[in-house]
């Protein structure tokens, strides 16, 4: 593609408690805390530099459009402070929240004193879990600030923010709603494509709107070998019985690799990583850190 204006940082790229955990000292984050010299190299040609360790903090994703000169967050990370310092990027035009769990909504409160106005986009539908949308959870949440605006947005009905075209697409993450994104610049055709929190048994309707993709971020929680120590195991095998998604709602590395396969996007990395995986095999080349940045 010659003309790009896609620009897409990965602000937090773990789950609900990071790695390196706090007060942990597994291997894996020791490892993250202390990254030997050949993982330092293996990131330094992916633009992340490790020197000061590996990090992966709540997630959230941060896209540019060059074009317009705007900018879209995707989840409102507990990290916010901390991932923009750290990124150097800008603040936000606008933000989109796909679920209501604290790791991707609980950084809103970061827009006291920060934002004239900040509009934020989410789902329409009714949770029967809840009993309202995600629209209307965010609203009632963050009710104490005037500076947040709220605008509910249909499924699968896709709306202009930041110069882009962005489609919510559901997926299955029980017991509650949650969104994945399909986000195309109509002008050049590039496509990011986000999982969203969720198990492998994705509808094909919404399958099919994240497939072929410039870029994927699919998550994929922990190895397949954990879901023998969850008490609801783990779902979606494949043909060689290996699960491909951890007890009802997270992928594993396998659900996440399989899914990639697809959804067959030009390339792809593992998000929303816990710090349960192996060390040996945490910080693989298709498994996102924090900073890694992609033009599209």
């Amino acid at each position: 593609m010659d003309c790009q204006s896609m620009e897409v940082t990965l602000l937090g790229t773990g789950d609900t408690t990071g790695t390196p955990t706090i007060d942990c000292d597994c291997d894996t984050c020791e490892r993250a805390r202390h990254p030997d010299a050949k993982l330092r190299e293996r990131l330094a040609t992916r633009g992340v530099d490790a020197a000061d360790g590996v990090e992966r903090s709540r997630f959230s994703v941060y896209i540019e459009n060059d074009t317009t000169g705007e900018s879209l967050l995707v989840d409102v990370s507990p990290d916010f402070r901390h991932q923009f310092r750290r990124e150097g990027v800008s603040l936000p035009d606008a933000a989109i929240v796909t679920h209501i769990h604290f790791d991707h909504l609980d950084g809103l409160g970061n827009a006291y004193r920060l934002f004239d106005d900040l509009p934020v986009y989410a789902a329409d539908e009714t949770d029967p879990g809840t009993g309202e949308s995600i629209a209307e959870s965010v609203r009632s949440r963050y009710d104490y600030l005037d500076t947040v605006s709220v605008y509910p947005q249909t499924p699968f009905e896709p709306f202009e923010l930041a110069g882009f075209e962005v489609t919510l697409v559901p997926v299955a993450h029980p017991p509650l709603l949650c969104y994945g994104l399909r986000i195309e610049d109509r002008q050049t055709g590039a496509v990011l494509a986000i999982s969203g929190d969720t198990c492998y048994g994705v509808p094909d309707r919404s399958r099919e709107l994240l497939s072929d993709a410039d870029l994927a971020l699919i998550e994929g929680l922990v190895h397949a070998d954990a879901c023998d120590l969850h008490p609801k195991g783990g779902d979606h095998h494949d043909s060689d019985g290996v699960p491909r998604t951890f007890g009802t709602k997270h992928m594993t590395l396998t659900g996440a690799r399989d899914f990639a396969a697809d959804i067959a996007p030009d390339d792809y990395r593992i998000v929303h990583t816990a710090h349960y995986v192996p060390a040996d095999r945490a910080f693989d080349d298709d498994m996102a850190v924090d900073g890694e940045r992609f033009s599209l």
